[in-house]
């Protein structure tokens, strides 16, 4: 079966940040991703993550302002230099966690507007992110996003991300696809998992449409995993999902795969 990754973003979030990698541990969870680890001292993040001894399998760069909306900054002209500090300090963090991949937010765009210096902004970034962390041996990842839960997102289909990717001709981007965000945007994951496999870098579920465990809904994961499976998937499937409940309550599902 496939490797799973808890959430700490999503998942636990009946413990302090801090405490969460011990829980997903306990629960079973041989690895953890999260959204951010900026807002505390790298090697707090460090300590957590080696006393729970779970593996760090991705999180992002910083994304700008969050608190006001921002989702990512690399497709937005103006913002190059606030985009190249990030790529440093995720550096920072993804050599203390033993991390090999991060993942780069692409940003929302404005309405109405004229998408060309979006996508000349984010084509440079891109190159520029893959080039620094290709230095250190890390993967850059990008993520379609589905544009109903974040509405004018710059990078929202799996051909549009991996059209991206051919472009900027940097070996060690990879695509993310999360099965959710796919299923909502496009459907046809079977055939487009299997078109795509090669460059596909790490994979994530939850139930659509709720976004709650994944053992509900329009998706069939056990015949997702079966396809991880007989494809050879070597990665992580990061469980990006809200808990209907308490997070432990809703294992069943893992316990049963794992």
């Amino acid at each position: 079966m496939p490797k799973f990754a808890a959430n700490l973003t999503m998942m636990f979030n009946e413990y302090p940040f801090p405490e969460r990698f011990a829980a997903a541990a306990a629960a079973g969870f041989k690895g953890v991703e999260f959204l951010f680890p900026y807002d505390y001292p790298v090697e707090d993040v460090q300590k957590w993550h080696l006393d729970a001894k779970v593996q760090n399998v991705l999180f992002n760069l910083p994304p700008g302002d969050w608190a006001a909306g921002e989702r990512g900054i690399a497709s937005l002209p103006g913002r190059e230099d606030e985009f190249k500090a990030g790529v440093a300090k995720a550096i920072e963090y993804a050599l203390a966690l033993g991390s090999t991949q991060l993942h780069m937010m692409a940003g929302i765009v404005p309405a109405g507007v004229d998408m060309h210096p979006y996508r000349r902004t984010y084509l440079a970034n891109l190159k520029y992110a893959a080039h620094e962390l290709a230095k250190y041996g890390l993967t850059l990842l990008i993520e379609p996003i589905n544009t109903r839960d974040m509405p004018g997102y710059f990078l929202s289909k799996q051909d549009q991300a991996h059209e991206l990717r051919i472009e900027s001709g940097e070996p060690n981007v990879k695509v993310q696809m999360d099965f959710y965000h796919a299923q909502i945007m496009e459907g046809d994951l079977t055939h487009t998992f299997k078109k795509y496999f090669d460059t596909i870098g790490h994979t994530q579920i939850a139930s659509v449409p709720k976004r709650n465990e994944p053992d509900d809904g329009e998706v069939n994961y056990s015949a997702i995993y079966q396809l991880l499976d007989e494809s050879g998937y070597q990665g992580w499937v990061g469980c990006e999902y809200r808990p209907r409940g308490k997070t432990e309550d809703g294992l069943a599902w893992f316990k049963a795969v794992k």
